[in-house]
């Protein structure tokens, strides 16, 4: 009926279409190209964030780290927002980002956790998908592992809107989440099964709490620098 239609009013089928194609594909999810407008996630000296004493430093050329396991955090609730970071790490790390956290002294079932692995070792890539680099942890594999080897930066941003949690390592959109679909504890949509500790649905998680980042994990380092914050549209 359209080629009928067109034939008939003489009209360039092809533009009408590459229009209507143009309409509805967004753009598709990377890097932004810059964050100078953006804000700092925490003062230059780690100030204003909540953390324990002694654990959490940042050296002279604006890297952190942590020598334990202990998480540092936003001493508040965020929603809608774009977080882009560069990290760095050591042969064996196993660290993560944290987003809408509920409750930072039991943040592991409260939380999703974007992980952050040194994929090259083998205690990780020997593991379940889900606990590689750029996954949901526990939930949702990365689509690629394109982490660096360790002792090279690299890129991550992560997007949040909402249920919406999107991840773009080193330019590729590996991880794209929709939460309302995890409506159970104890198995994936895709049926694999989900580690007992993280006992709570996905589905029922708040979409406003802490952001944070992990320390010390598994006895390997992390290191993050230029870790910055944009606030999303509703």
């Amino acid at each position: 009926m359209r080629i009928a239609f067109c034939l008939i009013l003489a009209l360039p089928c092809f533009s009408v279409f590459a229009e209507d194609a143009t309409a509805t594909t967004a753009a598709p999810l990377t890097h932004p190209d810059s964050t100078d407008s953006w804000a700092n996630l925490f003062a230059d000296d780690l100030s204003d964030a909540e953390k324990p004493d002694g654990v959490w430093s940042v050296d002279s050329d604006g890297v952190w780290t942590a020598t334990e396991d202990q998480a540092i955090w936003t001493s508040d609730d965020r929603e809608n927002f774009a977080l882009d970071l560069e990290f760095k790490t050591a042969e064996g790390t196993n660290s993560g980002v944290v987003v809408y956290c509920t409750d930072t002294d039991n943040w592991i079932p409260n939380s999703v956790e974007i992980q952050i692995a040194d994929d090259f070792a083998d205690e990780w890539s020997s593991k379940p998908r889900t606990w590689q680099c750029a996954a949901i942890f526990g939930h949702l594999p990365a689509s690629e592992s394109v982490v660096k080897k360790p002792g090279q930066w690299n890129r991550m941003t992560v997007y949040c809107k909402g249920q919406q949690i999107d991840v773009v390592l080193n330019g590729k959109l590996v991880t794209s989440m929709d939460m309302s679909k995890w409506t159970s504890a104890k198995q994936n949509p895709d049926g694999s099964e989900i580690p007992p500790w993280l006992s709570r649905p996905f589905s029922t998680l708040q979409t406003k709490g802490r952001i944070g980042l992990q320390g010390k994990h598994a006895g390997a380092p992390i290191w993050f620098r230029n870790v910055k914050y944009k606030p999303l549209g509703a």
